[in-house]
């Protein structure tokens, strides 16, 4: 298998405490519409490809790695995910656009990375400043916050709910996540190894008709078949080969203190809209949890696609297209 994949090329900002943020970004960088996207479980951020509808709103498309994967650094000891999420998130904003005026921020995020995407979304403008400028959230495949929706593990699977749900706070010493860590490193340990894992997971258990709207999505993006499996696995590969911090804080950063809660945000929040993206097919983040966060959100809209896990990412370009059009 092929491993030169293209890489757009990763930037890094330096904070403080001798911390590093990694980012990639793409598209027109004086744009007055910014793109902030957060990867999901075993990602970085990666900005190889802009949607033909967003090439047309000329926006700057930036995807952050979040703290703890790739060549981000772990967040400090004694400051809380969102917390640090939000001073990350500021910083980087602060250094791309200084001028705020007339500045529209969509945040958005994919499976795990919708837990950030969200808490950017409700933070408070004290935390997160730039939060003033948000004109809208996209969740795709969104986890909801375990700590108020109580129900959560009824729709999980097995799996799931072991490495994320209850089990993973009950027991102690990051146990599960340390077993977790040493049983997945040798399927990730080279690009063919990750490939092979990620095909597994992911793209073997697509039925024909999402094989099909994956077959038309590659058409129309001009990826040549078995480029997406392997620039996926080497993304994976990338996500832990310095650290494995991010994984072992993703249970708790689910489970966690989120900053704050859907049904309580203020008119201010509220006039935001929240996209949230969902498909039946989905066992890793269930539609459940999607239409929890609906009900939620007071401006939140479900929208449920066909398919599984990777669904939404077929659908992209009119995604985005009904979220600046809500």
């Amino acid at each position: 298998m092929a491993t030169d994949i293209p890489i757009a090329e990763e930037k890094y900002l330096d904070l403080p405490g001798g911390r590093r943020l990694a980012y990639a970004e793409i598209g027109n960088p004086s744009s007055s519409i910014l793109v902030v996207f957060f990867h999901g479980a075993f990602g970085v951020g990666t900005a190889n490809y802009l949607q033909k509808y967003l090439v047309e709103k000329d926006v700057h498309f930036v995807a952050p790695t979040l703290a703890g994967w790739g060549k981000s650094s772990p967040r400090s000891k004694g400051t809380s995910f969102h917390v640090a999420l939000a001073s990350d998130t500021t910083a980087l904003i602060d250094h791309l656009h200084p001028e705020k005026e007339g500045l529209k921020i969509y945040i958005a995020g994919g499976s795990f990375g919708t837990v950030p995407a969200q808490m950017l979304y409700g933070a408070s403008f004290e935390l997160f400043p730039a939060g003033r400028n948000v004109a809208g959230c996209m969740a795709l495949a969104p986890f909801s916050p375990f700590k108020l929706h109580k129900d959560h593990a009824k729709s999980m699977t097995v799996p799931n709910y072991i490495a994320v749900g209850p089990p993973s706070q009950y027991i102690p010493f990051n146990l599960l996540q340390r077993l977790g860590s040493v049983a997945l490193k040798h399927k990730m340990n080279t690009p063919e190894k990750a490939e092979a894992f990620v095909r597994q997971t992911l793209f073997d258990k697509m039925d024909e008709a999402e094989k099909a709207e994956f077959a038309k999505w590659r058409e129309e993006t001009g990826k040549v078949e078995g480029q997406t499996e392997r620039e996926f696995g080497l993304n994976m590969m990338r996500s832990v080969q310095d650290s494995w911090q991010g994984f072992m804080e993703m249970a708790d950063a689910i489970n966690g203190d989120w900053g704050f809660a859907p049904k309580d945000l203020d008119e201010e929040h509220n006039a935001r809209p929240i996209l949230l993206v969902t498909s039946e097919g989905d066992a890793m983040a269930p539609d459940a949890m999607a239409k929890w966060l609906a009900e939620s959100y007071k401006n939140g809209h479900c929208r449920s696609v066909k398919g599984g896990h990777l669904a939404a990412l077929f659908h992209l370009n009119e995604l985005w297209k009904e979220l600046f059009e809500l």
